[in-house]
């Protein structure tokens, strides 16, 4: 008996930490990317099949450790199928052990989103948007970045 009230008290912590995954549309994306008057915004648009996108969200986390104490906020905004959400996105953010903020894209009509977030836009997946809300800049691209790629293109916009 001890022993599991033990284990209970080990691993009870865990569970209020575990990443959240949130259902997000584009217009409320929008809404709170003009919300952080002094924010710079990094949105990763990824999905758990990509294997670039894979490759690339460990430099988006160090990246959000590294401007903890700035006016920046990584959002990491997965384009799996909303089917896919308790199955495969979940337990993917869980066992990658995500920090930053993680949304599962809440749309249908593909074409319309793409054509909001950023009209010249393909659609391929990674793509990166960052957002200065105080200056209104933006830079989009559609692309595996490389942690420098990443640096490079949050002091374009900063």
């Amino acid at each position: 008996m001890k022993r599991s009230l033990a284990l209970l008290f080990l691993l009870f912590p865990m569970c209020l930490f575990a990443q959240k995954v949130s259902l997000l549309t584009v217009d409320q994306l929008q809404k709170r990317m003009t919300k952080g008057k002094d924010t710079v915004y990094v949105v990763n648009f990824w999905a758990t099949w990509c294997a670039p996108c894979i490759k690339e969200l460990p430099y988006f986390e160090r990246f959000s450790k590294e401007h903890k104490l700035k006016p920046v906020k990584v959002l990491l905004v997965s384009l799996d199928l909303k089917s896919k959400y308790e199955t495969g996105v979940k337990p993917f953010v869980k066992r990658m052990k995500l920090q930053s903020e993680v949304f599962l894209l809440n749309e249908k009509d593909q074409q319309a989103y793409i054509d909001k977030i950023e009209p010249s836009w393909s659609g391929a997946i990674p793509a990166t948007l960052v957002y200065n809300a105080k200056t209104k800049k933006r830079k989009f691209l559609e692309k595996e970045l490389s942690y420098p790629e990443l640096l490079t293109l949050y002091k374009s916009i900063k």
